[in-house]
């Protein structure tokens, strides 16, 4: 069974700072991607980003510049650094993981959510 652990998030002011944390746990083979989702309030879960165990990173737009996805292959862990936040970046955070449990299964892995809000 894997379980991808979450940390991190809270409430902010507009222009501050936040870091997220994540870990899988659990029978891993090996894991391809990791990287954090967001959903607001009646919106669509979207991409924030992603990263490849070899390091290419992926970024929504909306956040370039500003997020920053980190990863530790050797710990199965990924984080994701916030800055200069904004009010529209308020949303319930999800971590990602694209994995095989075992040499001859892979699948979509998602983590409990995590409340960021940044107040103007």
């Amino acid at each position: 069974q894997v379980q991808l652990v979450g940390s991190g998030g809270g409430l902010v002011q507009a222009g501050g700072s936040l870091r997220l944390s994540c870990a899988a746990f659990g029978n891993i083979f090996s894991i391809m991607v990791m990287g954090w989702y967001r959903q607001a309030p009646g919106k669509r879960r979207e991409l924030v980003g992603t990263i490849t165990s070899g390091g290419t990173k992926n970024y929504a737009d909306s956040v370039k510049g500003r997020f920053t996805i980190s990863r530790d292959n050797a710990k199965n862990t990924v984080a994701l650094q916030m800055n200069s936040l904004k009010p529209e970046d308020t949303a319930v955070y999800y971590c990602y993981a694209n994995l095989r449990p075992s040499r001859y299964i892979r699948g979509d892995y998602w983590g409990q959510g995590t409340q960021v809000t940044v107040s103007s």
